[in-house]
């Protein structure tokens, strides 16, 4: 089994640049035989080592695996007339930190950025694989076990740590994974982020502002949560991601070209100006269907009634339904009732290749949730029902569905 694991993980890796960070641990010896994998898969390495890593190998036995100089110092860029934490990242297909220290997880962590491999670390937007190494009391510390979920939560990936003997004597987790384990979780890594390599997504999520005055505005209680899970899924399959949002309070997705609009009309232009571009446009944006016709210059003040004339904005899928060629559209739909025959009228309506839709009123699957529960219509008449999951399970299964659509279309060659 291990070893089919490696042959697909050398086929991956082949042409790919690896950027591997060591750390100042007792495991950091490793890292040169992990080093010689990847470069024996066909994959351009360069290495980044912190102070405290040479205190435990030697820059010049991976300069002679790599076959090119390690980085080491933060400054030595000026001499080359080059910002190495820059350069680095433009061209590299993953980062992995092997062994990665308590101390260098809590400082990625916290956006600290004191050595090379931290400042080029921020400055990565390649998915990053982390191969935690250290003492098991250190393992278990709470600080330690919140960084790295959160790093999860940011779409790191971790490997390990093993369970064993430690170097200190001691017994149980933190080990760092054997070098093949991270091999091959290099290689899953590189191969789920390459199913889309070439494709653009097109995402719209979050609510629309309509200004009534300086002070007020109509718009609903969309969180954005839902889009921008499907735009952190698309980024790991490896698609250029355009997440054309809406106001929230949402971290952005590493990787993502975000364009951040307030009206309806703003997200209209946005979405139109990369539509013909795209080739999968996934529309979740909780629009607003109307705007006052006249935005007050001053504050209204407090009155005893209020009368609003409002009009409608631009109908934005029903304009991307009109305009579609090979593109793949989606649309949802939240709703409060009568959630099938809605959600196949607009289905129809707007020309989408299928529908997502909820009913907002049922516990857990309204706006503002960590979880969605919905039901999918096809265009071709099927539907399907999925269970009460979380907003990124979710965004797996719809992409999911949208690889579906994608070999079926590479099939028939339409």
């Amino acid at each position: 089994m291990n070893m089919e694991k490696n042959k697909q993980s050398n086929s991956i890796l082949a042409g790919k640049f690896i950027l591997l960070g060591i750390t100042g641990g007792i495991a950091a010896y490793k890292a040169a035989e992990l080093c010689r994998l990847f470069i024996k898969a066909g994959a351009s390495v360069r290495v980044i080592m912190t102070p405290a890593a040479k205190e435990f190998i030697s820059p010049l036995t991976l300069q002679t695996l790599s076959k090119h100089q390690v980085y080491d110092d933060l400054f030595a860029g000026t001499k080359r007339y080059t910002v190495e934490h820059v350069e680095l990242t433009k061209a590299a297909d993953l980062f992995v930190v092997a062994p990665a220290t308590a101390n260098t997880i809590s400082k990625i962590a916290g956006g600290i950025a004191d050595n090379l491999l931290m400042t080029t670390m921020l400055a990565a937007r390649c998915p990053v694989l982390l191969a935690p190494a250290m003492n098991t009391q250190m393992y278990q510390h709470p600080a330690l076990l919140e960084n790295l979920r959160k790093l999860r939560a940011w779409g790191y990936h971790q490997v390990g740590p093993a369970i064993g003997e430690l170097a200190c004597g001691d017994t149980g987790a933190g080990k760092m994974a054997p070098v093949e384990e991270i091999f091959a979780a290099a290689g899953r890594i590189l191969r789920q982020n390459s199913s889309w390599q070439g494709l653009k997504v097109l995402i719209t999520a979050g609510p629309t502002r309509e200004a009534i005055d300086p002070i007020r505005f109509i718009t609903n209680h969309s969180s954005g949560k839902m889009g921008y899970a499907l735009a952190e899924a698309a980024l790991e399959r490896g698609a250029s991601v355009t997440l054309v949002s809406g106001p929230t309070n949402l971290e952005p997705p590493r990787g993502a070209d975000l364009i951040r609009v307030n009206t309806a009309q703003q997200m209209y232009e946005a979405v139109l100006e990369h539509f013909d571009d795209a080739h999968i446009v996934i529309k979740t944006a909780a629009v607003a269907d109307y705007r006052p016709a006249v935005r007050q210059k001053e504050k209204i003040k407090k009155g005893e009634s209020l009368t609003l004339e409002l009009v409608p904005n631009p109908d934005i899928l029903a304009t991307l339904g009109k305009r579609k060629k090979q593109q793949i559209l989606i649309g949802f739909a939240a709703e409060t009732n009568n959630l099938e025959q809605n959600a196949l009228r607009k289905l129809k309506q707007k020309n989408l290749d299928f529908i997502v839709a909820n009913n907002v009123t049922q516990e857990g699957a309204g706006f503002n949730t960590d979880t969605n529960q919905v039901q999918i219509f096809f265009a071709g008449g099927d539907s399907k029902c999925l269970e009460l999951m979380s907003k990124k399970e979710l965004a797996g299964c719809l992409l999911q569905e949208v690889d579906l659509l994608l070999k079926e279309r590479n099939t028939t060659g339409s």
